[in-house]
């Protein structure tokens, strides 16, 4: 299948692993280029620049296919060093990068002059036409569905991908509720050139994270995720489990008058013991409605020939089929 996007980062399929911290490391962004599909390694969670230029290193020895780098520019006291990530994306001669966070205009020239398409995550139209604005290559339109954080604005990708493919001049991928081909057929049929998995791509034998995240993930329903941090307009959806639910009471307890440092304990430096060490309950973790839709943990190379396949046969059937009743 060719798409604006599928030429822009020279892959197989127009499907692409989105950054997911602890989990974006090279066996992950390996196994899904080597599928056809654009795997991404996720600068924050190696810790720092050099990390970083070692796992891109790495990940050149599992593949030789296109691979991007996820850089999320965050509101910390603490702030990352950027400049370092930004260098040792470059010298690592990636070629694809995937923003998201705040706006990357900082970098965007740094970027240009190293011929790196840049993709931005972005929740709204409005933030789609600043990135756009701003030079970006394309965007990842990120619906209410999605895991993680969905903005502010509650519009699911029914309404935000058209909404997307009626103002913007450059491509975009649905991103949010993705999981299948019947995903990628829809999120087409309403503008997007591909889409981008992060759930669904959680739930692969390549994953680099406990067995029990992955277990709960498929024992999920759609029912199952929560949304916290939204007195603090920091939504983030997360998988429901007990100290998610005892972090939602506290939030209405505290109503307006909550901090984060009320919250700190259940939200942050949590991820090592979940993703890695497989403590369900050790705080909250990002997860989207779609594990509805997950019942299985395939391989990346079987998960993206089904989802193709799928596709094809969706497109060149069913829906053929409704032209010539």
């Amino acid at each position: 299948m060719k798409t604006a996007i599928t030429e822009m980062f020279g892959i197989e399929h127009p499907i692409i692993q989105g950054g997911m911290h602890m989990v974006g490391y090279a066996e992950m962004a390996a196994a899904v280029s080597n599928a056809g599909g654009l795997g991404t390694i996720t600068a924050l969670s190696l810790g720092s620049p050099q990390s970083l230029a070692n796992e891109i290193a790495r990940c050149r020895d599992m593949t030789n296919k296109p691979i991007a780098v996820n850089l999320t520019f965050l509101p910390t006291v603490s702030t990352p060093d950027y400049p370092g990530y930004v260098k040792a994306i470059i010298e690592g001669g990636v070629k694809a990068v995937e923003t998201a966070g705040r706006n990357p205009a900082q970098v965007m020239p740094y970027f240009k002059d190293a011929g790196i398409k840049v993709i931005h995550k972005c929740t709204s139209v409005r933030h789609a036409l600043k990135a756009q604005e701003i030079g970006c290559d394309a965007v990842s339109v990120d619906g209410f569905e999605c895991g993680g954080h969905p903005g502010e604005d509650d519009i699911p990708n029914m309404i935000l991908l058209p909404r997307a493919a009626d103002e913007l001049e450059i491509p975009f991928v649905a991103s949010g509720g993705q999981a299948d081909g019947r995903s990628l057929v829809a999120s087409l049929a309403m503008g997007a050139q591909g889409m981008n998995m992060g759930t669904r791509f959680l739930c692969t034998k390549e994953a680099p994270v406990h067995q029990n995240v992955k277990d709960a993930v498929v024992a999920a329903s759609e029912l199952d995720t929560r949304l916290v941090m939204r007195p603090l307009r920091n939504t983030e959806r997360v998988l429901t489990n007990p100290t998610v639910e005892a972090l939602i009471q506290k939030e209405k307890e505290l109503g307006d008058k909550i901090t984060f440092e009320d919250i700190i304990d259940k939200v942050a430096g949590v991820y090592p013991r979940i993703m890695k060490e497989g403590d369900m309950n050790a705080g909250a973790w990002s997860c989207g409605m779609v594990a509805g839709l997950i019942t299985d943990i395939p391989s990346c190379q079987e998960l993206i020939d089904r989802i193709m396949a799928e596709a094809d046969e969706i497109i060149s059937k069913r829906l053929g089929g409704f032209l010539n009743a």
